[in-house]
C-alpha cells in the first residue's frame, strides 16, 4: 500500500511506484563520458567568480566559463554546446554532476565553506 502523495494540483497514477535509491558510490558507480570530456571547477574567492574549464581527453583546456551563479554557468555551457553542435555531455549523470559541483562552489563563495571538487 502506498502513502497518499498530495502535491499542488497533481494526482497520482494508479500504478505509482516509490523507488528507494541505493547510496551512490563515487568509485564503483563512476563512468567516464564516452566523449572523454571532463570539467575542472574552481572558486576565485577574491573576484567572487566560479570558473569551469572544459577539458578534452588529452587534458587540453578547450574553454573556460566564468560567472557568479551556478545556473548562469551551466546554462551558458549547455547553450554554447548546443549552438556549436558539440557533444561535451552525453551522459545525464555528468550534467547533474556539473550542477551539483557548481552549487557547492557557489555556496563556498558565500564564505560558508571551502570548495573541493569531488
Amino acid at each position: 500500500m502506498t502513502k497518499e502523495y498530495v502535491w499542488h494540483k497533481q494526482s497520482t497514477a494508479p500504478d505509482i511506484n516509490i523507488i528507494s535509491c541505493p547510496v551512490y558510490d563515487p568509485i564503483k558507480n563512476f563512468h567516464r563520458d564516452p566523449t572523454g570530456v571532463y570539467v575542472l571547477i574552481r572558486c576565485d574567492i577574491e573576484k567572487s567568480l566560479i570558473e569551469v574549464a572544459v577539458c578534452d581527453k588529452k587534458h587540453a583546456i578547450l574553454k573556460v566559463f566564468q560567472g557568479r551563479k551556478s545556473q548562469d554557468i551551466y546554462y551558458t555551457i549547455f547553450e554554447y554546446e548546443k549552438k556549436h553542435q558539440l557533444k561535451w555531455f552525453s551522459r545525464k549523470d555528468h550534467a547533474a554532476y556539473l550542477g551539483k559541483e557548481l552549487k557547492k562552489c557557489e555556496f563556498a563563495l558565500s564564505g560558508k565553506e571551502t570548495y573541493i571538487q569531488e
